[in-house]
């Protein structure tokens, strides 16, 4: 098999100026020393090691400081302190132009949202979509090849449905979401404003509820509702179930990764932020400001504390009420090791009850002695 080697190709947008780009990120984050925002044109980013002209580069992490000599990108965004160990090197490029900001990979994601994501949308509807005559389809909007649009669906302002999405009856798209393709949204559920959901991912599939009969499993009927706030982002192939009664719901700045399963009436707050391959169990409540590692497991009916650190693959079977990083991980060995360890993990319950034996054997001899 021939070995492909890895390579950096540009992924170019229409040139944008330093002042275009630059739009409303000062304020909030502080540009500390802007240079003259028309003398460069930015069609692309690049890391530091492969930028050429036309590209805009940052360096946020020390370790890639030495790339700061070489570097060719048009644009650099860079502390002051590192500019200043520039500067005492004699190594700035005639040819580079420095921004000194306290916040450079924020920049940087700024320069490359208004760089990249900036596609207008092809209002209207194409020949082969399917648009029930009750929906509500705004103007602005731009609905691709073979979508589906139920009954009374409301879409907003500039909302974009690519290719194969579904919209059940009585779906709500507020304005400005990307819909990626073959998205699939379940009746009754809403989305809010300017949220990106990826392909492939299912909103408001019937929640996992049955009772036991003795003749086997009896379907328990699942008419709650997703509802998920304004901002929020949907990695592909994630399932968001919904509610049992109440509505599961995803409140506003919410971040998922891809291939996520959120069980139904579960409900997570404002701008928490959950890795890939997370699973989360029914009527949980996660608060405000969390991060959930890759593949942790979060047990059902549990509230975790706004502000919580969770690490991947960490289990959590009971709620979290004060907010840290928890971390339930063995570390990795060899499986040899992993097998004499896990055959005492087997033996601990009787281990404990052995110690305890001889502890109280202890403590009686003691008595004895002291009489």
């Amino acid at each position: 098999m021939a070995v492909i080697a890895p390579s950096f190709k540009p992924v170019f947008a229409l040139p944008h100026s330093l002042a275009d780009l630059f739009l409303d990120f000062a304020a909030p984050y502080g540009v500390m020393d802007a240079p003259d925002l028309t003398a460069a044109r930015i069609t692309h980013v690049a890391p530091l090691d492969v930028a050429q002209q036309g590209a805009f580069s940052f360096l946020s992490n020390q370790k890639l400081r030495g790339q700061l000599l070489d570097s060719q990108a048009s644009v650099i965004a860079l502390t002051q302190a590192d500019y200043d160990d520039l500067v005492a090197q004699h190594a700035v490029n005639e040819l580079t132009i420095y921004v000194c900001t306290p916040a450079p990979y924020l920049l940087y994601a700024h320069i490359a949202r208004r760089l990249y994501f900036n596609t207008a949308v092809q209002a209207g509807v194409h020949a082969t979509a399917v648009v029930a005559p009750t929906a509500r389809v705004d103007a602005t909007a731009q609905i691709d090849a073979r979508v589906v649009v139920g009954e009374r669906v409301v879409v907003g302002a500039g909302v974009h449905l690519k290719a194969g999405v579904v919209l059940g009856d009585d779906v709500v798209v507020q304005d400005g979401c990307v819909l990626h393709p073959n998205v699939t949204v379940y009746e009754g559920c809403e989305i809010g404003a300017r949220c990106i959901v990826h392909a492939g991912a299912v909103i408001g599939a019937d929640g996992f509820g049955f009772a036991p009969t003795k003749a086997g499993w009896l379907k328990i009927a699942q008419v709650g509702r997703v509802l998920i706030g304004n901002d929020v982002e949907i990695g592909a192939n994630t399932t968001i179930d919904r509610g049992a009664l109440n509505d599961t719901v995803i409140h506003d700045g919410v971040k998922l990764d891809n291939q996520i399963q959120i069980a139904h009436n579960c409900e997570i707050g404002k701008h928490t932020a959950i890795a890939s391959c997370v699973g989360i169990a029914g009527s949980t409540t996660i608060g405000e400001n969390c991060m959930i590692g890759g593949a942790a497991m979060i047990g059902g009916h549990l509230n975790i504390v706004a502000n919580t650190v969770v690490s991947g693959a960490t289990a959590v079977p009971s709620s979290i009420e004060q907010a840290g990083q928890y971390t339930g991980i063995l570390p990795l060995m060899l499986h040899r090791d992993w097998e004499r360890n896990a055959s005492l993990i087997r033996h601990l319950s009787d281990l404990r009850k052995r110690l305890r034996g001889l502890e109280k054997a202890g403590s009686a001899n003691d008595v004895t002695k002291i009489e």
